[in-house]
């Protein structure tokens, strides 16, 4: 048999110590490789892109990246690797955990308990993503871009605009651009504090904008277009989303 391949992402380490040594401990009944540890999510995606893995032993509370971000980041790969959860007791996450059917370590972990996770692990049951985005509601950070294997993240405070074209949405840094496949209705749901919607194909961060000009709109007629700071595109304004921008320029 091939042995399944394991990182452990964990901001402690006393904590990655401890999962390696029960990881030991259930090495008879379960082959297993630790092919890398991480402090934090960022970390944990680089370290998959150089190792990739079967299985990544996740804890729920990181600076920077929660270990649900990081799950969600995960998602965007073709063969995104199974998770284990790893948390310190928490009633809430517990039963966001449980309604989910989603699986979790309580700290302090023990080994049998390991042990019946790691072989439900091997059934082949991956996380969706809609269902951590119904364990964590909150805006991600960062967007997450699938790159010749590898995660690429792309901080939300880069992005200047957004655009739907065609089955993607297109993200506008300053620097470059990158293609995601999430719908813009959902993103503008999920980062409503940072975007707003000024076509019904594009959203704009709201604190990029400096104002508006004279331009057409998309029947070729006298209309608006937002002027946005770091872009020269001029990106049009529909007529339903006017009124919306004009008391967000007043605020």
């Amino acid at each position: 048999m091939t042995p399944v391949r394991v990182v452990i992402v964990d901001d402690e380490q006393p904590a990655r110590t401890r999962l390696r040594e029960l990881l030991g401990d259930c090495a008879a009944e379960f082959l297993h490789v630790v092919a890398g540890e991480a402090a934090d999510g960022i970390d944990g995606l680089d370290l998959l892109a150089r190792a990739p893995a079967d299985l990544a032993l996740v804890d729920i509370h990181m600076p920077g990246m929660s270990g649900i971000e990081f799950a969600r980041h995960l998602q965007v790969l073709e063969r995104p690797p199974a998770v284990i959860f790893v948390t310190a007791h928490d009633q809430y996450a517990v039963q966001a955990f449980e309604l989910n059917a989603v699986d979790y370590l309580l700290k302090p972990v023990r080994a049998a308990r390991l042990l019946a996770a790691l072989k439900k692990s091997s059934e082949g049951a991956r996380l969706e993503r809609d269902v951590l985005e119904r364990i964590d509601p909150n805006a991600r950070r960062y967007f997450s871009v699938a790159e010749r294997g590898r995660v690429t993240l792309v901080p939300v405070t880069d992005v200047v605009f957004l655009k739907a074209e065609l089955k993607y949405v297109t993200i506008h840094t300053r620097d470059r651009e990158f293609l995601i496949e999430d719908a813009l209705s959902q993103l503008e749901k999920e980062f409503a504090a940072t975007f707003v919607r000024i076509h019904r194909n594009c959203l704009v961060a709201r604190a990029l904008i400096r104002g508006v000009e004279r331009g057409a709109d998309e029947d070729g007629e006298g209309g608006w277009s937002v002027v946005l700071e770091g872009c020269a595109e001029k990106l049009p304004v529909s007529r339903r989303q006017w009124a919306i921008l004009k008391e967000l320029l007043k605020a």
